[in-house]
């Protein structure tokens, strides 16, 4: 059952976070960023969420030193927007799938150039 409601406060705080993201956040190094799922786990102490920036590594490690830094703030925010006890601790990681896929979609079309 707990699994459940993570998975919904996850989907609530992907959708929270991107707005607060695209909107609240003043941080000239939070460039153009997209969160692509929230992992929350089973006793919502913790979620991670996953991003993708777009830009070359150095941007997409200065936009996730910028996250890092408006953490406590998102988090304030989420909590605010989201009527739960306890905000749950937020993490950033790079969803690397797009990056993963689109290399395997090359390599596939170099087969079938073949």
């Amino acid at each position: 059952m707990s699994n459940v409601r993570a998975n919904r406060i996850g989907e609530q705080i992907k959708k929270e976070l991107t707005d607060i993201i695209q909107r609240e956040i003043k941080d000239p190094r939070v460039g153009f960023v997209t969160v692509t799922a929230v992992d929350v786990t089973g006793d919502l102490q913790q979620a991670t969420a996953y991003i993708t920036v777009y830009g070359e590594d150095e941007q997409k490690e200065q936009t996730l030193n910028g996250l890092s830094k408006a953490t406590g703030f998102i988090r304030s925010e989420i909590g605010k927007r989201i009527q739960i006890r306890k905000t749950p601790e937020l993490y950033f990681k790079f969803d690397e799938s797009i990056e993963r896929g689109n290399r395997i979609e090359e390599l596939l079309r170099k087969l079938n150039d073949r």
